[in-house]
C-alpha cells in the first residue's frame, strides 16, 4: 500500500514491491526443501551452483537496501571494499556470490530473506522522485525495484534450470519485459555500436493471451513473439536461436542477439540448444 507519510510515494511502487515479494517468494519456493546437495548442484552460469546464485541475491539487496536507506554510507563504503577487491584483481559480483555460497544453506537462506524484506522496507520510505546512487546510473525507487525483479526473476531461472523444475509464467514479466524494452540503446552502447535513432515496435503475447506493446505502431523496425521468450531473451538465459522472436528490420535484428536487461559489460550469453 501507498504510505501517506512518504513524500511522492506512488501506488507503482507498491505495486513493484508487492510483485518484487511474490517473485522472491517462487524462487525460495524452490530452494526452500533443498538438501545440501541440491544447493551444491551446478547452474547453467559458469562455476555458479544453486547456493551461488541465492548469494548472490543476498548480496546485491544487501547492497541495494544500504542505498537506499543510507546513500552516503553507499557511496563511501562502495568506493571503499569494491576498489579493495579490484585492486586485488578480484570482482566483486564473483566475490560476493562465492563467499556467501560458502555458508551453511540455512543460514544463507536466512540472510537473503532477511535482506529482501529489509531491501522492501527501505524502499517503501523513498520519496518517487529521489535518485538512489548505484554501480552503474544513480536510479529511483520503483526503478531499483524493477532491477531486483528482474534479477531475481532471471537467477530464479538458473537455480529452475538446475533443478529442472518449470516455473508458471506470469503478469510480473511485464517488468522484466519493460527493462528489456528500455535498455535498447545501452545494449548496442556497451557492444561499442552507436545507439539507433529509429524507433522499435515490440509486441509481446503476454502469459494470459493479452498484447503488451513498446514503441510507435508505425514503425519499421519490428520485434514479436512471446514475452516469456523475450524476458528469457533480455536476461540472457536463452540464445536467440532457441527463442520464437521474430526480428524485422536491421536495428531489430541487431538488437536480439546482444540484448540485455542487466548493467555491466556484455553477458557471455548462453549457447544454442544442438538438440532443438
Amino acid at each position: 500500500m501507498t504510505d501517506p507519510n512518504v513524500p511522492g510515494q506512488s501506488s507503482v511502487l507498491a505495486g513493484l514491491l508487492a510483485d518484487l515479494r511474490a517473485e522472491s517468494e517462487v524462487l525460495d519456493g524452490l530452494v526452500a526443501g533443498l538438501e545440501p546437495d541440491g544447493w551444491a548442484l551446478d547452474t547453467p552460469a559458469p562455476g555458479w551452483t544453486v547456493a551461488h546464485q541465492i548469494a548472490h541475491l543476498a548480496w546485491t539487496d544487501d547492497w541495494s537496501e544500504l542505498a537506499a536507506r543510507d546513500p552516503e554510507a553507499f557511496v563511501a563504503d562502495s568506493r571503499r571494499i569494491f576498489g579493495e577487491l579490484l585492486a586485488a584483481g578480484a570482482d566483486p559480483v564473483e566475490d560476493g556470490a562465492a563467499h556467501g555460497a560458502t555458508e551453511e544453506p540455512a543460514a544463507l537462506l536466512a540472510r537473503w530473506r532477511a535482506g529482501r524484506e529489509r531491501l522492501a522496507t527501505a524502499l517503501a520510505t523513498v520519496p518517487a522522485d529521489a535518485k538512489l546512487p548505484w554501480l552503474g546510473p544513480p536510479m529511483k525507487a520503483a526503478s531499483m525495484a524493477t532491477a531486483r525483479l528482474m534479477e531475481t526473476w532471471a537467477h530464479g531461472q538458473d537455480v529452475a534450470d538446475a533443478l529442472g523444475a518449470v516455473r508458471e509464467p506470469t503478469a510480473r514479466l511485464r517488468h522484466v519485459a519493460h527493462l528489456g524494452v528500455r535498455t535498447l540503446g545501452f545494449a548496442f552502447t556497451v557492444h561499442g555500436l552507436p545507439a539507433p535513432q529509429a524507433p522499435v515496435r515490440i509486441e509481446l503475447t503476454a502469459p494470459d493471451g493479452g498484447l503488451w506493446t513498446w514503441g510507435p505502431e508505425e514503425a519499421a523496425d519490428r520485434v514479436s513473439g512471446p514475452a516469456l521468450d523475450f524476458c528469457l531473451l533480455v536476461t540472457q538465459r536463452r540464445h536467440r536461436d532457441d527463442l520464437a522472436l521474430t526480428a524485422v528490420g536491421e536495428v531489430a535484428r541487431v538488437w536480439l542477439p546482444i540484448a540485455q536487461a542487466f548493467a555491466g559489460p556484455p553477458g557471455k550469453g548462453r549457447e544454442a540448444d544442438s538438440s532443438i
